[in-house]
This record gives structure tokens, sequence and C-alpha cells, in this order.
């Protein structure tokens, strides 16, 4: 309700009420593929304030074991609601035929977060186009993902890393969250269920702690333009950790918890980054002093970069300090052509065109070995002569099976061998 003011000259004039002056931010968050819809789901279930969720995935079962009321089948006229297969491809092309119903859910938000996770087909495939579709509607985009595991093997790997790249590309910022540096937080006991619970708290922690800068009113307050100057256009991907402490030395606790966090490598993600953020949150008794235990060092290791910190009140954290951190790093193309390879002082001063290397001289090939040295040299090799295997081996008539949409599926791994390979060419059988 406004309040009038007295004025002489005038009459009364009212002034509006200071929530109304406050812009609400709208944050939308999106979950992409198998890991991207757990890890939303999982945040889903605390109900924050002013959030709206969705979940989308190629895979209709799994979608159908989730909880949030908000999900739909990506292209499921093209995978039939029955997932990729692991091909990325395919979940580009999902996602591609479903971009007006992306764009629909876009519309209107400040914020939108994509978590996902990035190695399989759907989230790495899908999640670079809804970024794009999301940066059209003029939202802020900011990606959430999943590196896999070290054991999920190089194939997976090698698509992750190409699926960041495109992430990357496509939205301002991606917070990126490796599961192997997750294995330094986990013991020995720790389940597989526990370990991707943290995984999701992580992801969890990250977005309240963004969604709590933007929407509460604080001592030292960031505002969307500040969140805008640290990641909108970057396209790089950010350093994340999160860390809470309670007592009368939290403030000494929360920093040597984010020092010692497996995603900030030791501190070092401070020295290469051109733009840190730091949200901090506290009860009532939050002093001035604390802020500065924990604002100090970490102006220390990065004092080239543009720092830029928040701190609000918050009655259910007395007692204690939670801090939220994300570092962005320099992009490659902000380092500049790679310097030349710097020449010896000796070398200085003589002709470069004396110094240069000679073309490489032409080798003369190996002499043409005949059979029958060939077949000499393989008896002294193995003890053992070829002779009887002489006949020649022809080609059987056989039909190539066409995988279709299974094509770049994993293989399948039993005791070393691929069983999708025929069983006379896994034990070397000779067709003749």
């Amino acid at each position: 309700m406004s309040t009038p003011i007295e004025n002489p000259g005038a009459g009364p004039v009212e002034t509006p009420n200071a929530a109304a002056l406050k812009k609400v931010i709208r944050i939308k968050v999106c979950g992409v593929g198998g890991a991207g819809c757990n890890a939303a789901d999982f945040i889903g279930e605390s109900k924050p304030d002013g959030v709206e969720f969705l979940l989308v995935n190629t895979d209709a079962q799994a979608l159908a074991a989730l909880t949030l009321p908000d999900k739909w089948v990506l292209g499921e006229k093209r995978a039939r609601g029955l997932g990729t297969g692991g091909d990325p491809e395919m979940g580009r092309a999902a996602a591609e035929d479903d971009t007006e119903r992306l764009r629909a859910f876009c519309e209107g938000a400040d914020i939108i977060f994509i978590l996902t996770g990035l190695g399989g087909g759907t989230g790495t495939g899908a999640a670079p186009v809804l970024a794009r579709v999301a940066r059209e509607t003029g939202a802020l985009v900011l990606g959430m993902a999943t590196m896999p595991f070290d054991f999920e093997g190089g194939r997976r790997q090698r698509q992750a890393e190409a699926g960041l790249d495109q992430l990357k590309a496509a939205a301002d910022a991606v917070i990126c969250l490796p599961n192997q540096k997750l294995l330094k937080l986990l013991d020995e006991k720790t389940s597989v269920v526990e370990a991707f619970k943290i995984s999701n708290k992580l992801m969890a922690d990250g977005l309240d702690g963004i969604r709590r800068l933007l929407t509460q009113t604080g001592l030292i307050n960031i505002d969307f333009a500040d969140l805008c100057s640290v990641t909108k256009g970057r396209h790089v991907a950010s350093a994340f950790a999160t860390a809470e402490a309670g007592g009368e030395k939290r403030g000494e606790q929360v920093v040597e918890k984010l020092l010692a966090h497996p995603l900030l490598d030791g501190g070092q993600v401070f020295t290469e980054s051109d733009a840190v953020l730091v949200s901090m949150a506290g009860g009532p008794d939050l002093t001035m002093s604390e802020i500065n235990k924990v604002m100090e060092p970490i102006h220390r290791q990065c004092e080239n970069a543009h720092l830029i910190l928040g701190a609000v009140i918050d009655e259910a954290l007395a007692g204690r300090l939670s801090v939220t951190l994300i570092a962005s790093r320099h992009r490659a193309a902000d380092s500049g052509p790679a310097a030349p390879p710097a020449v010896p002082a000796a070398m200085q001063f003589l002709d470069p065109a004396a110094t240069a290397r000679p073309a490489t001289r032409l080798v003369t090939p190996a002499p043409e070995l005949t059979n029958e040295k060939k077949e000499q040299i393989y008896a002294r090799q193995t003890g053992h002569s070829r002779k009887k295997f002489s006949r020649l081996q022809k080609e059987l008539p056989l039909e190539i099976v066409f995988k279709g949409r299974f094509e770049k599926s994993e293989p399948t791994i039993r005791g070393g061998e691929d069983l999708d390979l025929p069983t006379y060419i896994r034990r070397g059988v000779a067709l003749n």
C-alpha cells in the first residue's frame, strides 16, 4: 500500500510501494535427457519459489518415473519414446523437431537453466539446440552439465567433450561438473545412488545460490545486470563450488572448504578466471568481519578478476554461513594467437636461410620380397610353415546388417569380447 507524502506546493503525492519497484526475475529450469531430468526432478521436490520446471527426454519410460508434472517426450515421432541409443545426432534431430514447443516454454523468462548430463544421446545432442532457442527469446542461458566418469569409456568421454563445446557455443555460460572429480567427495562405502544424489545436490545448490541472490534483498545486493556481466555472451565453461559451515569459526572453515573443493582444482581456477561471483548467505548474526574473512583470501587468489560480491540474510541460516561461487575462466579466443618460438641468441645474427633445415632426403624403398622369401622369413620367426594354409579363402556372400539408429550404440562387451561381432570373427575362424 502506498504512503502519501505531504507536498505544500502540489498537495499529497503517493510513493509506490517498494515491492512494486523491484522487478520479479522469472527463472525457468529445463532438464534434458536422463541425467538432466533426474537432477531437475530432485531440485523440483523442494519447490523453490518462483521457479518453473520442464522435463524433456526421448525415453518415455524414464520420464514417466519422475514426479514433476510438466514433462513431455522429445521428438516422439522420430524416437517413438524409445530413447536415442546413445546417438547425439538422434538427440539433436529430436530437439529440432520440437523447437516450437521449446520456444514456447522459453518465452518470457529472464534466466533459463539447462540441466543435462553429457556423453549420452539426448542430453548431448538436444541441450545445445535448447540453448540456442532460449537465447533467441532473449533470456540469459546458463547450462549446468555433468561430465562422465572415466570408467564410462573413451567414446562417451569424447561425445561429452564435443557436446560441451557445442553447448558453450550456444549458451551464455556452462557450469561444468565433472563426475570424476566428485569421487574426491565420496568414501568407499558410498553407494551409486548416493553418488548421483551428491551430483544432483551440487546442481541444486548452484541454482539456489543464484536464485537467492536475485530474489532476496540483502546487505550487499547483486542484480540481474551483475550476473549478466559475469556470464552473458562469454560462451565459456564456468567453475562452480558451494560450501557451508557453522559455529564461531565458520568464516575460516568456509574458506578452507572452498579452496579444497575438487571442482576448483585446488584454487587454480581463481588464477585462471577473469570474472568471479561470490554469493554469501547467513543468519541475522552474520557480521562484516566474517564477510571479510571469506573475501580476503578469495581476492588474493584472483586479484586481476572482475569480482562481484552479494550477501543476503536468511532467517533459516541462523548460526551458519553458506557461500556459492561461480568463476568464469578466460576464453581461448582472448589469449590471442600463439607466440612464435623464441630464437636462441646465438642464432639471431645468422642468415635465416642458412639456418633453415634441409629438405627431407629421399629414402630408397626396401626391395620387394618374393613369396618364397616371405615363407622363409615366416618359418624362421615362428618355427612352422604357412603352406598348409595356402588354399585361397573366398569371400562368402554375407549380407551386411544395417543397425539403423543403433549404429552408434555402445558395443556389448563381456569377458573382454565384443559380442556384437560374429563368432567366427571373434575366434579367427577361416571361412573357405
